[in-house]
């Protein structure tokens, strides 16, 4: 299974706010700047990650966004299941555009949401905590140090 790109921005945006920290107001700018990618697309992603309730925007002067949570409560499998539009790995996964002959009989579904729910089931374990350990390098690494 491939993320889309608006997923691996989302839990870019998590794992840099995590990393700033719960007393630091980051700006989308500032973000776009350190990942060396789109502002615009940044945008639509940190709105729906506040709709969602991760993070939380402050506006105004001196505005910004922060984790709405503390890293720990913020589970990898959840952000996952809100930012990708579906999971349908194969055609006969979506009831109404399923076209395949065979799928009446053959079990190919059955594995391939077997595997998919214990991909999810793995990602379910970990939280945006579990990749901020090493804050000072992951500042430097952003250019913020």
């Amino acid at each position: 299974m491939r993320l889309t790109v608006y997923t691996d921005y989302s839990l870019r945006v998590l794992i840099y706010l995590g990393v700033r920290g719960q007393q630091h107001l980051a700006t989308i700018q500032e973000i776009a700047d350190a990942y060396q990618i789109s502002k615009n697309h940044l945008m639509k992603v940190t709105y729906d990650l506040g709709q969602h309730g991760f993070i939380e925007t402050i506006r105004g002067r001196g505005g910004g966004i922060r984790l709405a949570m503390a890293p720990e409560e913020i589970n990898i499998g959840a952000v996952i299941r809100k930012t990708e539009e579906d999971f349908h790995l194969v055609e006969c996964f979506s009831s109404e555009s399923n076209l395949c002959k065979i799928s009446a009989e053959c079990q190919l579904k059955n594995a391939l949401n077997e595997a998919l729910k214990a991909y999810l089931a793995v990602l379910d374990q970990y939280h945006i905590s579990d990749f901020i350990h090493s804050k000072e390098s992951m500042l430097k690494l952003l250019g913020l140090k």
